[in-house]
């Protein structure tokens, strides 16, 4: 089946933030001009220094947030021209999101967390689905534990397993090993890709590990909301 529109993809994407004290010319522009095409099942990594449009650019890249200029592509359909239910709707099928500040939510145990959103979609196994990827982070023991009686690099670990669970066409990572020790990062790194490889998962993700960076099959690097692409890193 052919497409007339990109899987993901940015067109002349720039992200401008008024500044309503001072003149036009000291807008702060986040991202400038950035245009990337991304084929569906590849791996890709965004890096850059902190404050770059790196976290920016994921969140529109996910239908999170609109650009104020360009056009954003995902799933083969043109963010810019959906509202808001429809780009929830979108993401509700083809989207996984691994936050930074992992966006659990308190009154949930760990196994609940993972299974909301296998119940919105209507999965009928969300239950075992939910208890298999929490071991797979090595946390099946503490799965009826609440975010607050949880490690930060629990948390982190509770995100990674309901991202996991979704078995979504994309998944996006923010910083996805920030939070681990050296140990429980690798082995989620090995997760990342064995879920883009086994499953033709599209995995973009945003990281200050040039290691984890190597991992993937592209590396995009944004330096003060300019995209370039690495070839030799």
């Amino acid at each position: 089946m052919s497409y007339s529109t990109p899987f993901l993809a940015a067109h002349n994407v720039s992200q401008i933030v008024a500044n309503p004290q001072a003149t036009q010319s000291n807008d702060l522009h986040i991202l400038q001009d950035v245009n990337f095409t991304i084929e569906a099942g590849q791996s890709v990594a965004i890096v850059g220094a902190s404050g770059s449009g790196k976290t920016t650019l994921l969140g529109m890249m996910a239908g999170l947030d609109s650009p104020s200029h360009g056009q954003i592509f995902l799933a083969h359909k043109d963010l810019t021209k959906l509202d808001e239910e429809d780009r929830a709707e979108l993401r509700k099928h083809h989207v996984a999101f691994i936050f930074q500040n992992f966006q659990l939510l308190p009154s949930l145990t760990a196994l609940e967390n993972i299974m909301l959103p296998l119940e919105v979609k209507g999965s009928a196994d969300a239950g075992s689905l939910a208890e298999k990827y929490l071991d797979h982070v090595g946390l099946a023991q503490r799965g009826h534990h609440y975010p607050n009686q949880l490690s930060g690099g629990e948390q982190q670990r509770v995100a990674i397993a309901r991202a996991f669970a979704a078995q979504a066409p994309i998944l996006f990572a923010d910083e996805p090993t920030g939070n681990l020790d050296t140990e429980t990062g690798h082995h989620i790194i090995e997760l990342l890709f064995e879920l883009n490889q086994q499953h033709n998962t599209t995995l973009v993700l945003v990281t200050h590990d040039l290691q984890l960076a190597k991992r993937c099959q592209r590396r995009l690097s944004l330096t003060a909301g300019h995209l370039t692409e690495l070839t030799n890193v």
